[in-house]
């Protein structure tokens, strides 16, 4: 890259969405110092910008639905009465203002952003999160979308996946290409110890990030947890965000679990049950773990590209419901089970434990999930590519 510095902004618009931003930026300021990057996050505080500390330039706030009304509408209402309308309002008037003196922007989501950034007048590439033609069979993007990506100031889309690609290319979006899933980057080892017995399965458990869902979510993963290790020796390590540390011996008390130093556990007949947690080893449970359960979004994500098998059991929501169970499922493929199709209850639960049970036993169907791991994610590495294509695109403006 020429010596002359760039100015870019970044645009994203959810928790996923910044974590992909987030592996972007990274590769950007290991290997092109002179692209200068600040964000906008839409959606959320920008969690992932404040720990890389990246510039926000504008008011962020976590709105009730956490970005998701889109799967009950009730919750846009609770969010127009948080102050949504006025904190757009705001976030956009800082778009315009701060990418006036930009090069160029970065966007990681959807229609929203895709047109904010259309709208600054400004070149940018996309990373298009919310769409694939494993949810869709063949990508519908809408007519306003299209036509965003098709105008001469979009410079490259990068899809999620490589089927996806090869479906917009061949409906004439030539410019779309697959250059590795970023998420993939956050998930290689960092060389935690998890001191594990290498002779038990590791369950790995992800009761997601945003609160309170988080906490329900945790509570039905301990009543699955005393049903699994009934039946079958296990061990089990749950990835925590700081967030939800602060409510853990609550959420343990009420259903008979104790915490002790970075443990629960909980007495049976046969034998004491134990889960080990940690808010930093996130990365090292997924690549040892023989089995994830999970509630969440993007983790599972990761979890699947990794080749594992993911158990999900329907929650409450906002965000993680069945039907946002079933559309991750469609995205990817045979490596998740949904177990019911309600908020999980006692009859559900049962119903996880066994298909955990099931699952641990059938190496058929785990040489699958590995496959299907690569095919529906990819390899790591597409930070780094996405990053050096931004530098390419900058050097020819």
């Amino acid at each position: 890259m020429s010596g002359s510095s760039k100015k870019i902004l970044c645009l994203s618009n959810g928790h996923g969405e910044d974590l992909i931003a987030g592996q972007i930026i990274r590769a950007i300021d290991q290997n092109h110092p002179q692209i200068k990057m600040a964000v906008m996050p839409i959606v959320g505080s920008g969690a992932v910008y404040q720990q890389l500390g990246v510039p926000i330039i504008g008011p962020t706030q976590t709105m009730p639905s956490g970005g998701v009304f889109y799967m009950n509408p009730l919750m846009l209402l609770r969010d127009l009465w948080s102050g949504l309308v006025s904190l757009t309002w705001q976030q956009l008037r800082a778009v315009w203002q701060y990418s006036r003196d930009c090069d160029g922007l970065l966007v990681t989501g959807d229609i929203v952003v895709v047109a904010i950034a259309q709208l600054t007048g400004r070149p940018y590439l996309v990373m298009l999160c919310a769409h694939s033609s494993y949810y869709e069979g063949e990508v519908k993007l809408g007519w306003l979308l299209w036509r965003c990506l098709s105008s001469n100031r979009c410079l490259a889309v990068f899809t999620r996946d490589q089927r996806t690609a090869t479906d917009l290319n061949q409906q004439g979006l030539t410019k779309a290409q697959f250059v590795g899933t970023p998420v993939m980057d956050a998930v290689l080892p960092q060389g935690k110890d998890l001191s594990l017995n290498p002779k038990l399965p590791m369950i790995a458990l992800l009761p997601g990030s945003r609160l309170p869902e988080a906490r329900h979510n945790l509570d039905l993963m301990l009543q699955l947890v005393i049903a699994i290790a009934q039946a079958e020796p296990v061990q089990f390590w749950a990835a925590l965000v700081p967030d939800l540390m602060t409510e853990l011996a609550a959420i343990a008390e009420v259903k008979g679990w104790k915490v002790k130093a970075n443990r629960l556990v909980y007495p049976l007949e046969i034998g004491t049950v134990v889960i080990n947690f940690a808010t930093d080893a996130f990365a090292d449970i997924l690549q040892q773990a023989s089995l994830v359960i999970g509630m969440t979004g993007t983790a599972i994500e990761q979890a699947v590209g990794l080749g594992k098998p993911v158990i999900t059991l329907p929650g409450v929501g906002p965000a993680f419901t069945y039907r946002f169970a079933e559309a991750q499922m469609r995205l990817l493929g045979r490596s998740i089970q949904v177990i019911g199709d309600r908020p999980a209850d006692a009859e559900i639960i049962q119903q996880a434990a066994q298909r955990v049970r099931a699952t641990l036993a059938d190496a058929s169907y785990l040489q699958l999930c590995r496959q299907n791991g690569m095919e529906r994610m990819g390899k790591s590495g597409g930070s780094r590519a996405i990053a050096d294509c931004l530098a390419s695109y900058l050097d020819c403006l």
